[in-house]
C-alpha cells in the first residue's frame, strides 16, 4: 500500500441532471435528493483512495445549503478525500450548478463527510495518508485538524446523549 497519496488520486466528478420529481414544492431540489448524491459520490472518492471494495460512511459533518438548485441547472459533484487518521478519511464534496441556458455557475452547497475504509471480513484498515498540493488542498487539509476534533467532541455528546433518551416505542405511550 502507498504510504500518502494527492487528493487528486482520489478525485470523483458527477454531473448529472435535475428532474420534476427530484423537485420539492418550491421548484428546487430536495435537500434529501442532493445528500443521497453527495454520499455516494464521497463513497467513491473513499473507495479510490483506499483501493477497497466497501467504505463505510462513519459521519456526516456538515452539508451546508448555499443555494437552491432549479431544473433549469446541471448539479457537478466534486469529491476528494482532505484528511486521513490512521483507519478513516475525510471527503469534501462541492456541489457546482451550472445553469444550462445563461451558463452561470454557483457553489450550491458543501460537505464534509467521514468514512472508514473496510478488509473483506468488514473490518477497518490503514489507509494511505494525504499530501496536499493546490492552494484548495492544502487550506482543507490544513483545517482539518479542527474539523476532526469537533468530530471528537460531537462524538461523546452523542454517547451522553444516547445513555440520556429512550428506546420504547413512542406509539405505546
Amino acid at each position: 500500500m502507498t504510504e500518502t497519496k494527492n487528493p487528486k488520486d482520489s478525485k470523483v466528478i458527477s454531473i448529472d441532471q435535475v428532474f420534476a420529481n427530484d423537485l420539492n414544492n418550491y421548484d428546487t431540489l430536495f435537500g434529501g435528493v442532493l445528500m443521497k448524491r453527495i454520499d455516494n459520490v464521497a463513497s467513491l472518492s473513499a473507495r479510490r483512495h483506499a483501493r477497497v471494495r466497501e467504505c463505510v460512511t462513519a459521519s456526516i459533518d456538515s452539508i451546508d445549503f448555499l443555494h437552491p438548485i432549479t431544473q433549469s441547472e446541471s448539479v457537478c459533484i466534486e469529491a476528494f478525500v482532505t484528511s486521513t487518521g490512521n483507519r478513516s478519511m475525510e471527503v469534501f464534496c462541492k456541489v457546482i450548478t451550472e445553469d444550462m441556458i445563461t451558463e452561470d455557475r454557483k457553489v450550491a452547497a458543501t460537505a464534509f463527510l467521514t468514512f472508514v475504509a473496510l478488509d473483506d471480513s468488514k473490518r477497518p484498515i490503514k489507509v494511505p495518508g494525504i499530501v496536499p498540493e493546490t492552494e484548495e488542498e492544502k487550506y482543507l487539509y490544513n483545517s482539518g485538524g479542527q474539523r476532526a476534533a469537533m468530530r471528537r467532541e460531537r462524538r461523546i455528546h452523542s454517547k451522553e446523549l444516547t445513555q440520556k433518551i429512550g428506546v420504547d416505542k413512542p406509539w405505546d405511550m
